[in-house]
């Protein structure tokens, strides 16, 4: 059976990348009938951030990726958090030392210091202590750590699913830490021993790791396991071909859910960024993805993650992908954030209809036309030097708007066309000023929709408040 995991580090926002490769995982495991699971990567405390883990999972799982087995739901290989998994990889470390696969190195870090400046790494001084006398000083309670004794000379043969064979010098693989000084164990030795003991089969990535891979399969070789699948996915770059980082790009989940956009079209645009359907489609649902995917399929140039072309993406599943009473619910939040209300559902989704042409995110709703929502709403400049200009024309127009009586569409156009022509005027000397009147702008649906949305009653009432001197 395929088991995939992605181990994310709590320490800080919910990170695009992370649910990039969690997605691929999450895909593959799903291919294959397998499992998806998550763990927690919590051995570095320094960095830690409470709360952190809560706000990695919800993201996922508002992406709708799902997993089988994690710190939330459990599971057969539980624990799911490296913290609560202590024990294990000081055993693991011990075993190694038993082994002659890792030496206690008993170094200061001012020492590592001045050895890093000489020699410009760690030069395995510590490998010669004789391992008994190095137990002693352990016993005595000296501070060490253990690092990994990568056979010297000799070669390590790493390969990964997407680039084939690489051959290292063992020379140019370091003596890493595995268990430090105060009992936590790095990365490495986590990782490694992690994967294995949870029957992880199938390693999906970044290639930031591809480096590290060779010391992952020494200590699998340590071990005498069987060495899994690496499979290292090309990293996610800004437009300017740099790795994308939160200097330069949003790179928090929650904020791609707070500005509006769309979990099925953050996934959607999240697959396009590794994967290309056969058909070349740009949208496509989980469950087609999962269908179509291949690795065969899966490009390794760096993918540019462009913010606009997110944007697009999600306005077209605002505008062709989702009904539009799915569009209207999931505004609601949006609205009531911005401190906007509607009268009624049937209200509402003609709103959403309406606008739908015109925003690509949900957020861009309540911030592009407010005016449906709430009787204060703001003025633009334009619309308010517009409706100045055309004040005589909306005074004559209010009496002809109060005594009529079908409020329709159509009924509302053929009265304001009949009024133009009546007075030689075009129909946007008409229009305009009672657009800037009724919604503070010039840029909206069309007028007629929006006064027969509004009602007679608001319409009226705006329009008094604005030939009394009043914007809102």
């Amino acid at each position: 059976m395929v088991v995939t995991r992605i181990a994310p580090s709590p320490t800080g926002d919910p990170h695009v990348g992370t649910a990039y490769i969690a997605l691929f995982n999450y895909v593959w495991a799903r291919k294959n009938g397998g499992r998806f699971l998550v763990r927690i990567e919590d051995t570095d405390r320094t960095r830690y951030v409470p709360g952190a883990e809560e706000r990695i999972l919800a993201a996922l799982k508002w992406l709708g990726i799902s997993y089988d087995e994690g710190p939330d739901i459990g599971g057969p290989h539980a624990p799911y958090r490296q913290s609560e998994r202590l024990p294990l990889y000081q055993k693991h470390a011990e075993e190694l030392l038993r082994r002659g696969w890792a030496y206690r190195a008993f170094e200061t870090p001012e020492e590592l210091e001045r050895i890093r400046k000489e020699k410009g790494g760690y030069d395995g001084r510590a490998r010669n202590i004789p391992p008994e006398e190095a137990e002693e000083r352990a016993k005595r309670g000296e501070p060490h750590v253990i690092r990994l004794k990568v056979p010297r000379p000799g070669t390590t043969e790493v390969r990964d699913e997407l680039r084939g064979v690489v051959v290292y010098d063992n020379q140019e693989i370091p003596d890493v830490v595995l268990l430090k000084s105060d009992g936590y164990p790095t990365y490495h030795l986590a990782n490694v021993v992690d994967d294995h003991l949870m029957g992880v089969t199938d390693v999906i990535r970044a290639e930031e790791w591809l480096v590290s891979t060779p010391i992952h399969v020494l200590l699998y070789r340590a071990f005498g396991w069987e060495v899994p699948k690496f499979y290292h996915m090309p990293l996610l770059r800004n437009p300017d071909k740099t790795k994308i980082s939160k200097r330069k790009s949003h790179t928090s989940l929650e904020w791609y859910r707070a500005e509006g956009f769309l979990p099925e079209a953050l996934r959607n645009y999240l697959a396009l960024m590794g994967f290309s359907m056969p058909d070349g489609r740009e949208i496509f649902t989980l469950e087609e993805l999962i269908e179509a995917f291949t690795w065969e399929r899966v490009s390794l140039g760096g993918p540019v993650f462009d913010l606009e072309k997110l944007r697009w993406l999600n306005g077209k599943y605002i505008r062709e992908v989702l009904p539009l009473e799915e569009v209207a619910e999931r505004v609601k939040p949006f609205l009531e954030g911005a401190g906007l209300s509607w009268p009624s559902e049937a209200y509402l989704r003609r709103a959403v209809e309406l606008m739908r042409p015109r925003f690509d995110t949900l957020k861009e709703l309540p911030e592009k036309a407010p005016y449906l929502f709430s009787e204060d709403y703001p003025f633009t400049e334009k619309a308010l030097e517009k409706m100045r200009e055309g004040l005589p024309v909306l005074r004559e127009v209010e009496p002809l708007l109060r005594a009529q009586e079908d409020w329709s569409e159509a009924a509302l156009d053929a009265l304001l066309r009949s009024f133009a022509q009546d007075r030689g005027l075009k129909l946007s000397q008409v229009a305009q000023p009672l657009r800037a009147a009724l919604t503070g702008s010039l840029e909206t649906p069309g007028l007629f929709e929006i006064m027969a949305l509004l009602g007679k009653e608001r319409v009226l009432a705006r329009l008094a408040r604005a030939l009394a001197g009043g914007t809102s």
